[in-house]
């Protein structure tokens, strides 16, 4: 009885206001149930999509309802299923509300996009790469999400700013599953803006329950805010100018598994093939086009390359979907490391052999940017044992770094200049080598890393070695500068890390990338893959030509 008068008021309401509209009211009442609620609640603000491109959303301009309501919500992660780690709720250090809005420095509160919409943050959580995500701590972040979106309702448009590569216990495709469910709580008629890196996987839920969507186009990942404030403003401009969502979007699946050490836009033929994406994205007629190379360390059939195109003209939607793919199809074999590699051994010969200071050496296979554990001990058993590293004297190497939280404990107790000896590393992968015993000096201390939480620098002859309390990521000189550590002026620096991030690729004379064991081996012929799609290049070679064809994904309103 109380939604029969409601829906007669909203029709009423639509009548006085603009005739023309009445067609609004007719699509209230035949609306699924699940959408009555928020078509209701949001009638006035919507226009059927196709009657007319020049169509205008209603606005009765009533006090605080002259901008759009934009929620924002997602979380991030690349996971490792080749990896036995598993990443917890607390890892992804969730920001809620009013603080999701110092995560991004377009939306601070003088900003011009700050004051183009009424914003509605909801949960935004980041977590360093790593192992699966248990399922306790995904439906808890999600179901958090879910009763944020539920107190704030209606939206005109909702900000969905994910990594795309998270997997969870149990659970395929989760970020097809976490848009699904959004969906079904703020209904169809609300625009969906995703964000993505462009190592994330685009499933086929995924792709039709968005309706803007764009990814990184450098790799590494120097327009990660521009990327993200680029999904904010295709999603603005869709609402205020009363297009909505678009007319097509285009999908195609490449059966390519790379890792992005081999894809990096620094060289050929990722430079060239992502270098056409904005010139395919600012044609008339489309809104966005954007190619993914995909996570190669996860099992799922979700994990492979991918091309999407967004606009309301669908023949150039679909053609510059399907040259983009083909482009990138075409340049398959082209694709090699970032650096040369060699196994670790070689690649320590190389280093010390050279006189080019500081030379980089990537400890691949345990990067925990890309998923890995981070405290595989195999590359610093392998340096400690090398004879060259054993005398103070010896060539200066910085190894960063492994989680050993009990020695962290040690190090606090005998303070700046004692001696310390214990375990670290190999709690959570043991699978290559051992708990590593290490006895030396404290040089430094450092309290209060996000990640890290408590570092200390160990000396052990001529290495030194940064022990962390939790794992993290060494990609900024400061992160060494900080620790009392000048890596310019050391003979070599191993990192667990992939590609060079920008600072320390500026920073080089010389760089190899180490072919080491861990849970994200460069080496994707030893990683064993039973459930991604086949055939897949590299993994068969001799693959026929694939149907790179665009297929036209249906509606969110579907």
């Amino acid at each position: 009885m109380k939604t029969s008068f409601l829906l007669s008021f909203v029709c009423f309401l639509v009548v006085f206001v603009e005739m023309p509209n009445m067609a609004n009211c007719r699509n209230i009442f035949t609306s699924n149930e699940n959408d009555t609620v928020v078509s209701l609640l949001t009638a006035g603000r919507y226009t059927e999509e196709g009657n007319s491109k020049k169509e205008q959303a209603l606005n009765f301009n009533l006090p605080g309802k002259s901008k759009p309501r934009i929620a924002i919500a997602g979380l991030g992660i690349e996971s490792s299923t080749f990896s036995p780690a598993l990443t917890t709720e607390e890892a992804f250090h969730a920001k809620y509300g009013t603080t999701v809005f110092s995560t991004y420095r377009f939306l601070s509160v003088d900003s011009p996009l700050r004051n183009q919409a009424e914003w509605i943050p909801t949960i935004v959580g980041k977590s360093l790469p790593g192992g699966a995500v248990t399922r306790e701590a995904y439906e808890s972040l999600v179901n958090k999400t879910l009763d944020s979106l539920k107190k704030n309702l209606p939206y005109d448009g909702l900000w969905f700013d994910i990594h795309g590569a998270m997997s969870v216990v149990g659970l395929d495709d989760p970020e097809g599953d976490f848009i699904t469910r959004i969906r079904k709580v703020i209904g169809k008629k609300t625009i969906i803006s995703t964000s993505m890196d462009l190592h994330g996987n685009v499933s086929w839920r995924l792709a039709q329950n968005t309706d803007l969507i764009t990814c990184y186009r450098m790799a590494p990942h120097e327009d990660a805010m521009e990327t993200k404030e680029r999904a904010v403003k295709n999603l603005l401009q869709r609402i205020k100018s009363g297009k909505g969502k678009p007319a097509y979007k285009a999908y195609i699946s490449i059966p390519i598994l790379l890792p992005g050490e081999k894809t990096s836009t620094r060289i050929e033929p990722g430079k060239r093939i992502y270098k056409a994406v904005a010139p395919a994205a600012a044609q008339n007629g489309i809104i966005d086009a954007a190619i993914w190379i995909g996570y190669a360390w996860a099992d799922e059939p979700r994990n492979h390359a991918a091309v999407m195109v967004t606009g309301d003209d669908k023949e150039r939607v679909t053609q510059t979907a399907n040259q983009l793919a083909q482009r990138f199809w075409n340049a398959r074999s082209e694709f090699a490391f970032v650096a040369p590699t060699g196994t670790l051994a070689e690649c320590l010969d190389k280093a010390i052999a050279s006189n080019k200071r500081p030379f980089f050496i990537s400890d691949s296979g345990d990067n925990p940017t890309a998923g890995g554990a981070g405290d595989v001990t195999w590359t610093l058993t392998q340096i400690l044992a090398r004879p060259e590293f054993k005398p103070e004297n010896g060539p200066s190497l910085i190894y960063a770094s492994i989680p050993g939280p009990e020695l962290i404990k040690s190090a606090i107790a005998a303070g700046v200049g004692g001696h310390v000896k214990g375990y670290v590393g190999a709690k959570v992968d043991a699978r290559f080598a051992p708990p590593l015993f290490i006895a030396g000096k404290v040089e430094s201390i450092e309290y209060g890393d996000r990640d890290a939480e408590v570092e200390a620098v160990i000396r052990v002859g001529s290495v030194q070695v940064i022990v962390t309390q939790k794992r993290k990521p060494y990609h900024k000189e400061r992160d060494f500068t900080q620790l009392g550590l000048n890596p310019r002026k050391t003979d070599i620096v191993v990192v667990k890390i992939g590609y060079l991030e920008p600072e320390l690729y500026a920073m080089r004379a010389d760089w190899l990338l180490a072919l080491t064991l861990g849970g994200v081996d460069q080496n994707l012929e030893r990683l064993g893959y039973k459930r991604i799609q086949r055939p897949m290049f590299p993994l068969d070679k001799d693959m026929a030509n694939p149907d790179l064809s665009a297929r036209l994904v249906p509606s969110s309103d579907n």
